[in-house]
């Protein structure tokens, strides 16, 4: 068995330790969701806890580790009498990106289920964490459907296997966490929502923290066991005062002017809906009894909002979690009780709260795990869209247009759009934009598993094997089905596709106003594919060439913060910003086939200029071609504006095979009915492609 980095040893990340700490001490609190940069020993600290959490006693040779104390009555391997079990130790069981429904929630044997009328369960990952840590890494890149699965069993303590009429229920009551990269895309904020409390993580700036870290991770990989055992009387230390604090637990008592300032603050910030003022309760008796104290306080009380709200703050992708700390106080001191403040030290033996230095407080180097709030909060630190915005410099007078380069401008308000698709019947990652064959969704038909057979079809099963029964002996009331009888559905749902937005920053599309208003409409439609689930990436074009503002990505606070900060000036290089993002979808062709691209070029048309030698016009009509010769959908968003207009953008579209839309009626919030579609302009493509044949 390989040893694990002590979680003593971890150096630092005070609020990560405090958090993960606090669900030890009660698991009703409901998880950690950690985000942070990578590199940021998320994963290590995770690991780590598994080995402080106490022995579990288990019903001997249950597969779903029922308590023997009170076993469950309806586990699917029981009935058990109470009495005495086995021990062993809490489990840490990891679920990787990559895993399937069956393997979370188990499986169970069709055919047997169907011909003996047997429950043959096969145990999935959520029976296996049953009293114990369920750690998802990179849970943002999970598919959605399973995310459902995990967060609902995580919410009513049990898993419900359902196949076909067979069902299974067993307990599933685990210490939900989860880590991930913002930079690689964000959770639904209904997601956000079912994790108890959220940390954000980044590497130290101290230079002697970080030589700290090094040294601590080189020892470690020279020698686990060694160093494991120089942190033996620690993790011992910490592992007690888990069981100390769980003890004391019950007797912790929240007093009603704690939990109006609970509720004040809860509505003072808008969250939705009452989950944070429970989380937010739960969180302060928890720290109560992590610090030995039989009463909340306030202190207790700012500590859980700091935990608690500032993922349930967000009211779009485009937000920067974190609370304003001022108001925090502000509220906390107008619904402060009359009762004089408790002393501050425990009543307990003085063993260290969190931060003082006690047990577990970081070992030898003497750091420990501080109050939360000593370190600057998540909103001292501007995001991007927040940065000033310089006005854009003076022309010089004879300059001409295009001519120089402008500073950014921020982008006008986002508004809701319809629905962009890519045409046809895809089978890429599940979404929400385009059709395709997905493992949710109506049901379509049937189809021999090539596989593990994880969807029956029912009818078309019995309806294979019923012409067979006098061969194959039938005498009793069950119906005999073999391997070869067993048939698939086949389902029909929705997909995300790869948005890919080309955006003209040149010099005819720098008017202030005019720039303004085309990043709200790409704002918006950066929005949407947030909630669509596609992937994203942003191709700018001006001067003489074209950039990759922002490789393919999930994340579309990454491409939004791009966006707000893009310049503008110069002449405009078409054909090298079409070029750019052929060569852009040609590499995410080859590394996610099935995920079918949507081209959006947001450009008034003109082509004015660029590295290559020829005519820049006739220049962007051949780079359009590429596009639609590899049938990729297109939508041209037409800038142009003006009394006269020479309708440039359009013809782009035709050679792209797409559909055209203004940016007028892209702020009317039509741009969607007015794309209608983008299987007619590739319809229309197919037909001019069949005239240029003849």
């Amino acid at each position: 068995m390989s040893t694990r980095y002590p979680f003593t040893a971890v150096v630092g990340m005070d609020d990560l330790r405090l958090a993960l700490l606090l669900n030890a001490v009660s698991p009703a609190v409901g998880g950690v969701l950690v985000r942070g940069e990578k590199g940021t020993a998320k994963s290590t600290a995770v690991r780590a806890l598994a080995e402080l959490l106490p022995v579990v006693p288990v019903v001997a040779g249950c597969r779903f580790s029922c308590d023997p104390a009170s076993p469950d009555p309806g586990c699917p391997d029981g009935p058990h009498e109470a009495g005495p079990g086995a021990e062993r130790p809490a489990r840490m069981v990891e679920l990787p990106v990559g895993a399937s429904e069956d393997r979370l929630v188990g499986s169970l044997d069709i055919e047997k289920a169907l011909a003996e009328g047997v429950k043959a369960f096969e145990p999935g990952l959520l029976a296996d964490a049953h009293r114990g840590i369920l750690y998802v890494d990179e849970v943002n890149l999970l598919h959605d459907h399973l995310i459902d699965l995990l967060l609902d069993a995580a919410a009513m303590g049990f898993s419900h296997v359902e196949r076909e009429g067979v069902s299974v229920r067993h307990a599933a009551r685990f210490l939900l966490v989860g880590t991930m990269n913002p930079e690689e895309g964000e959770l639904r904020p209904q997601l956000l929502d079912r994790f108890g409390l959220t940390v954000e993580v980044a590497a130290s700036r101290d230079p002697e923290q970080r030589v700290e870290v090094v040294r601590r991770r080189l020892a470690f990989e020279d020698d686990p066991a060694a160093f494991a055992a120089r942190w033996a009387g620690e993790e011992a230390a910490l592992r007690g005062r888990i069981v100390a604090a769980r003890a004391l637990l019950p007797q912790v008592v929240l007093g009603d002017a704690e939990l109006l300032q609970i509720a004040a603050t809860c509505a003072a910030f808008e969250v939705d809906g009452m989950r944070a003022d429970i989380v937010m309760a739960r969180t302060a008796t928890a720290l109560a009894a992590w610090a030995g104290r039989t009463e909340v306080t306030s202190e207790d009380v700012r500590q859980a909002a700091l935990l608690a709200l500032p993922h349930r703050r967000r009211r779009s992708p485009f937000d920067a979690p974190g609370l304003d700390e001022d108001k925090l106080d502000e509220t906390l001191e107008q619904f402060k009780g009359e009762d004089p403040e408790p002393d501050p030290e425990p009543d307990g033996p003085d063993d260290g709260g969190p931060g003082d230095g006690g047990p577990g407080g970081g070992g030898p180097d003497g750091g420990g795990i501080p109050p939360q709030g000593d370190g600057p909060a998540p909103e001292d630190v501007p995001a991007p869209e927040e940065a000033p915005v310089p006005e854009p410099a003076p022309q010089k007078a004879g300059a001409g247009a295009g001519s120089g380069e402008r500073a950014a401008v921020k982008a006008a308000e986002p508004f809701r759009t319809k629905v962009l698709s890519v045409p046809g019947l895809g089978e890429g990652a599940a979404g929400r934009r385009s059709r395709a064959r997905t493992e949710h969704g109506r049901t379509t038909g049937s189809v021999r598993p090539r596989g593990a057979l994880t969807k029956l079809h029912l009818a078309a099963t019995v309806q294979a094997a019923a012409p067979h029964q006098k061969a194959r002996g039938r005498t009793g009331r069950g119906l005999v089905v073999r391997r070869d009888d067993l048939r698939q559905a086949t389902r029909e749902g929705r997909e995300g596709n790869l948005v890919l937005f080309a955006v003209d920053a040149s010099g005819s599309m720098a008017a202030r106003q005019r720039m303004s208003a085309v990043k709200g409409a790409v704002l918006s439609l950066l929005l949407d594919a947030y909630q669509r689930r596609d992937k994203v990436g942003l191709v700018t074009f001006r001067g003489r060439d074209a950039e990759v503002a922002l490789p393919p990505t999930s994340s579309v606070d990454a491409a939004a913060a791009r966006l707000e900060q893009l310049p503008t000036g110069g002449r405009t290089p078409l054909s090298a910003g079409l070029l750019k993002a052929h060569d852009v979808l040609r590499v995410e062709r080859l590394r996610d086939p099935s995920r079918r691209p949507l081209l959006v070029v947001v450009t008034d048309g003109r082509a004015t200029g660029g590295r290559a030698a020829g005519d820049p016009v006739a220049l962007a009509a051949r780079a359009a071609r590429l596009h639609a010769a590899e049938g990729t959908a297109s939508v041209v968003v037409d800038c142009e504006t003006g009394p006269v207009r020479l309708g440039l953008a359009g013809q782009l579209a035709r050679e792209l095979g797409g559909t055209a839309v203004t940016l007028d009626e892209l702020r009317a919030d039509s741009i969607a009915g007015l794309v209608r579609d983008v299987q007619a302009g590739q319809a229309g493509h197919a037909a001019q492609a069949t005239r240029r044949a003849a």
